[in-house]
């Protein structure tokens, strides 16, 4: 049997994550920003993100044991 919970989790922390599609630290003009920006960031909201997806995949695969089996 296949376990697919690190590939289901760390491809839709990969997507909800992606900088400007939901949220964007630090911002353009504010901290914080919501909703779809121009998906135009430069290295430090890439770098945020990258560590909070780390943080993310980290503690759900690691910690918390995440598996999805098929079959």
């Amino acid at each position: 049997m296949a376990d697919w919970g690190p590939v289901v989790i760390a491809t839709v922390l990969f997507v909800l994550l992606a900088p400007g599609f939901i949220v964007m630290i630090p911002g353009s003009g504010r901290f914080v920003e919501f909703g779809f920006s121009k998906m135009a960031s430069t290295g430090i909201p890439v770098l945020v993100h990258t560590v909070i997806y780390f943080v993310l995949v980290t503690i759900l695969l690691v910690a918390v044991g995440v598996h999805i089996y098929a079959g």
